[in-house]
């Protein structure tokens, strides 16, 4: 098996290595559709599976030359025009499970909305999850960029998660070992995360959605929730605000193509006239470029890019598996 074949190919080459698998693969399947830019091209096959025990004879039956990526709900990622090689991996429903524990825990798959978990933790009286009211993702992109807002992150509050490697095999994951720092996962990118239990407190319902509604207010009234956006761009370098530094440089509300910095909070692009995938890195790179020669502070990109230009370069930005 090989990824010069075509979509149609790897597809049906993958049906007959895996005569088990209950999950579902599309071939050449859109990934513009399922993104929160509306861009990009289609993954040459997009695998949706039954559940962990699925992902993990997937991972361990797969050539190891075929490329492995894995996305969420698509709020932080940029995919580019010229598509995905490979396999794209999407946890659906077997990954949405969610219950609160004795001891004021929280287990969810990683396929769950943030804002569900915080609205179970408040149903079941844990504090401690408000905060993921304002992240726009899953619980599996949480756990890879150690996910925050309002002054939490996602290592202050999980205790372990589960995760499923490139040979298949399923890892229980303490806190330590996750190697948490800012926006950022110590775990191999190799690894699928499949699961999360969170440690809250003893709260009050009332108290802990009037928290969240807070949270939501705040996105709605300074963040452009509203448009077709990958949430924040930059991370924020040490010691500075990467909006500040964004505006301080004259962008605020500059284009590229269909693509802009918002005028609402312009650490966010925004695909408002038919933006193209190369339209919005363009713009984001541009960026970079004016506030590096304004203050000489580099921003890192927080949003994933992921996949070959229109020209088929495949870059070194991707997330290989």
């Amino acid at each position: 098996m090989n990824t010069g074949l075509t979509s149609k190919d790897l597809a049906a080459d993958l049906k007959a290595a895996l005569p088990e698998l209950r999950g579902r693969l599309i071939a050449g399947a859109s990934l513009a559709d399922i993104t929160w830019f509306r861009v990009g091209g289609a993954a040459e096959v997009l695998f949706t599976p039954a559940d962990e025990a699925d992902l993990a004879y997937f991972l361990r039956v797969v050539p190891r030359e075929v490329p492995v990526f894995v996305i969420g709900l698509g709020s932080n990622l940029l995919v580019r025009d010229g598509g995905v090689p490979g396999v794209v991996i999407r946890l659906g429903r077997g990954f949405g499970d969610m219950k609160a524990e004795p001891g004021h825990l929280l287990r969810a798959g990683t396929a769950v909305p943030d804002v569900k978990v915080a609205r179970a933790a408040a149903d079941a009286g844990i504090a401690g999850l408000a905060f993921y009211r304002g992240i726009p993702g899953s619980i599996g992109g949480a756990l890879r960029m150690n996910a925050g807002a309002h002054g939490r992150e996602t290592k202050d509050v999980l205790i372990a998660a589960r995760a499923v490697d490139r040979q298949g095999t399923i890892h229980t994951l303490s806190l330590a070992e996750m190697g948490f720092t800012y926006r950022h996962c110590g775990i191999s990118g190799e690894w699928i995360f499949t699961e999360a239990l969170y440690q809250g407190s003893a709260g009050e319902p009332v108290a802990i959605l009037k928290e969240m509604n807070e949270v939501a207010e705040y996105r709605e009234k300074h963040q452009p929730i509203k448009d077709r956006t990958g949430g924040s761009t930059f991370k924020n370098p040490p010691g500075h605000s990467a909006w500040k530094l964004v505006d301080a440089a004259g962008m605020r509300g500059f284009r590229v193509g269909g693509a802009k910095v918002s005028e609402m909070h312009c650490n966010f692009l925004i695909n408002d006239q038919g933006a193209s995938g190369e339209d919005v890195e363009r713009l984001g790179e541009t960026v970079r470029e004016r506030v590096k020669a304004n203050s000489g502070i580099s921003l890192d990109w927080e949003i994933i890019r992921l996949g070959r230009a229109q020209d088929g370069h495949l870059t070194g930005e991707d997330l290989a598996l």
